[in-house]
């Protein structure tokens, strides 16, 4: 216990002071964890082989990566995104990897151990790039859409490829049964033939997709019954680490299974909730995942074959930029673009870690090619920031340093997020649908939710309030915010946090009453709307009808009346002061009485002075607001 405790504080240690000391220098996270794992594992010995076993859960981290991009990717999207995947994509693995299975044949390999290597360096980094392009803010650049593109074909082209190795099995490599000491540990498909192995891979994936559509929407109402948001959590996290132990058993990558998920349940009201819920696992992991690529490496075996394993390396990445340089001159890509396109893509991947150890597992490469191999991959995993930072440099060099990027796809989401979707928010809702706009609408209530579902509306289940989930559901880039909520603290609230967070962004809230809008005011609202004074309004309207007034002068004083109250409001809110009770409010006091009477005043005055209705058609209710 002891050492298990002195072992995560050294790795949390690292990370806490290599991470920002990377970041100020410019360096970017991944080479901060990488660097924290070369110091704590070769350099300084302070972990030890443990780290190759750590290795293996934090590839949780790339797991739920992967289920976080597929919910970001709706069948529909994959659909759109086709010609860029099958063209852009599949282009590139296919040269990739018949480039390198000819070199590495001409190194002396067997053919099915040089397809098996083409096919593993034909991957690139999900992790680290992904990860990069978002902390440079060039994932919504021309450049950064290819290079998102080409790695999500790979991901999806590891399916085919984990189902091909099999087949590539060479007997030679078989240990002959009670020749050796180590026992093996067995998957479903050990021992199957390559056509049965297929089957069973196709199986499991056949298996998730359709758990995924019909087995976790039940679920999720189960748990949501307890209303115990540690529930949602844990569900989360059995999705995903569930799904893994699945594709683990039957010999697959377990990201490849929960990426399909994601993509399954991306339609999902669930949606934003199980991002919510997965970030910060996924974020953890993921650096822990890339301190013991550093602290794995051998850096004995290294510095024993160092000319042969850093040549295999600068060879590997010169061979892939000069195809991925060549895809993105013929796919139009231009400038900072084409070498963001180059040098983002030029490495060998997390996948690498797992295509090898199971290429070995099925006696298509020998162990000890495999080693090297792995070591090859871990350090062109460790030069990737350098090469954005090449990147960089040459961005200047063309003068293209910080070009404004592309600007968002709307997505299910658009300009709007709604928070809260009673009575109140469904109105807004509809008025700003039936004009062509699109909302992404937020809402805690489940029952709400499916409701809206069921009509046909964009609705996602989650508690608006939340940080996490409003970045989820576009915070960032949206243009318009209408705090709908039923509780006026949370209104408050997420009004407070919206406008610190964005102060460019037009927030509409709901209010309860007149006090609950001198709060909004000051916590920085742009619109404030009472609940029901439009609606007290109209009946005022209709009142003044029926006591005498003609149509018309009875719209002109409801108009006045609501003009009035706009402005006198706003005044009110300055002099009003939440630690002093209403009635004991001198100032306050003073002034709405100086208010009333004004409006008196001017509905006297107007009512005398009201000119002839005009000769028009009658309007509907409100159409004068």
């Amino acid at each position: 216990m002891e050492s298990l405790l002195l072992q995560a504080t050294i790795y949390l240690a690292a990370a806490v002071i290599a991470v920002p000391l990377a970041r100020r220098l410019g360096l970017g996270s991944v080479l901060g964890y990488l660097a924290a794992g070369l110091v704590i594992g070769p350099l300084t010995g302070l972990v030890g082989t443990e780290a190759s076993e750590l290795r293996h859960y934090a590839e949780f981290g790339v797991v739920m990566m992967l289920f976080l991009v597929g919910l970001e990717l709706e069948p529909r999207g994959l659909w759109d995104m086709r010609a860029r995947l099958i063209g852009l994509g599949g282009s590139q693995i296919m040269l990739t990897a018949a480039a390198i299975t000819v070199v590495a044949m001409a190194l002396g390999l067997n053919w099915h151990a040089a397809l098996a290597v083409g096919m593993t360096f034909s991957l690139s980094s999900t992790a680290i790039v992904l990860q990069t392009l978002d902390e440079k803010k060039l994932l919504q650049t021309d450049g950064g859409r290819s290079v998102f593109s080409v790695l999500l074909s790979q991901d999806i082209a590891v399916i085919p490829m984990l189902a091909l190795i099999p087949l590539l099995a060479v007997r030679a490599l078989v240990p002959v049964p009670g020749t050796s000491g180590e026992s093996v540990e067995l998957t479903f498909i050990e021992g199957l033939p390559g056509w049965a192995a297929a089957l069973m891979t196709l199986a499991a994936i056949g298996g998730v997709i359709l758990g995924g559509a019909y087995l976790i929407r039940p679920l999720f109402r189960f748990t949501l019954s307890a209303n115990l948001r540690e529930l949602n959590t844990a569900l989360a996290l059995l999705i995903v680490v569930g799904i893994a132990s699945l594709m683990t058993l039957v010999g697959l990558s377990p990201a490849l299974g929960t990426f399909l998920a994601g993509v399954v349940l991306a339609n999902s009201e669930f949606r934003h909730e199980l991002e919510a819920d997965i970030e910060p696992f996924k974020g953890l992991l993921l650096g822990l995942f890339f301190i013991t690529v550093g602290a794995g490496i051998d850096l004995k075996l290294l510095l024993g074959e160092f000319s042969t394993i850093i040549g295999l390396t600068l060879g590997l990445i010169a061979l892939k930029a000069v195809i991925l340089l060549g895809l993105a001159a013929l796919s139009g890509l231009h400038g900072r673009d084409r070498w963001l396109f180059t040098l983002g893509l030029a490495q060998a991947g997390e996948f690498g870690f797992v295509l090898l150890a199971f290429s070995t597992q099925q006696h298509v490469m020998a162990p000890d090619l495999s080693k090297r191999l792995l070591l090859v991959v871990a350090m062109s995993m460790l030069l990737t920031p350098l090469l954005f930072m090449l990147y960089d440099w040459l961005s200047r060099r063309l003068g293209q340093h910080n070009p404004e990027a592309a600007p968002d796809e709307i997505k299910a989401g658009g300009r709007v997020i709604i928070a809260g979707v009673g009575r109140f928010g469904q109105i807004v809702n509809r008025l700003l649908l039936a004009n062509g706009f699109r909302t992404t609408v937020l809402d805690k209530n489940m029952e709400t939710i499916e409701l809206l579902r069921a009509f046909g509306a964009k609705a996602f289940l989650g508690d608006p309030t939340r940080p996490d989930l409003l970045r989820a559901a576009g915070f960032d880039t949206t243009d318009v915010l209408v705090v709908a909520m039923d509780d006026p603290e949370a209104c408050v609230n997420l009004v407070r946090y919206a406008r610190k967070k964005r102060p460019d962004l037009h927030i509409i809230a709901r209010a309860r009453d007149r006090l609950v809008v001198f709060r909004l005011y000051q916590a920085g609202a742009d619109k404030m709307v009472r609940e029901v004074f439009d609606s007290s309004l109209r009946a005022g309207r209709y009142a003044l009808e029926a006591l005498g007034l003609s149509d018309y002068e009875a719209a002109k004083q409801e108009l006045a009346f609501f003009q009035h109250d706009r402005t006198a409001t706003r005044e009110l809110a300055q002099v009003w002061d939440p630690d002093i009770p209403l009635h004991k409010n001198r100032a306050y006091i003073k002034r709405a009485r100086e208010l009333n009477a004004e409006l008196e005043a001017k509905l006297t005055a107007a009512l005398e002075d009201a000119p002839s209705p005009p000769d028009e058609p009658e309007k509907p209710d409100g159409a004068n607001r």
